[in-house]
């Protein structure tokens, strides 16, 4: 059984056009808790989704600032993970948990 704090580390996959692209060098993005350090992500992807992560690259993007219809609104800061996974180690983010 998998422990739940596993959930509390790993938000959501990210599904872009470059982490598309980084699935071609067995990479998945995935956004994850401010705090979580890389060996909870690594802990928490092996746990959850049973694959062999071989890294684990970090990065905060700072929110900006937008205009919608003239009104000015800030976007939250977003911390992703870029978990690349062991030769022959397949993860289909598209299916749920």
């Amino acid at each position: 059984m998998t422990d739940l704090r596993h959930y509390d580390v790993i938000v959501s996959p990210a599904i872009t056009e470059k982490a598309t692209m980084a699935s071609d060098n067995n990479q998945v993005v995935f956004n994850v808790a401010k705090k979580a350090t890389k060996p909870e992500i690594k802990a928490a992807i092996e746990a959850l989704f049973g694959v062999k992560v071989k890294a684990v690259n970090t990065l905060l993007r700072k929110g900006k600032v937008k205009r919608f219809r003239g009104i000015k609104g800030r976007q939250s800061d977003v911390k992703k993970a870029i978990v690349t996974l062991a030769e022959g180690q397949t993860l289909d983010v598209s299916t749920g948990l």
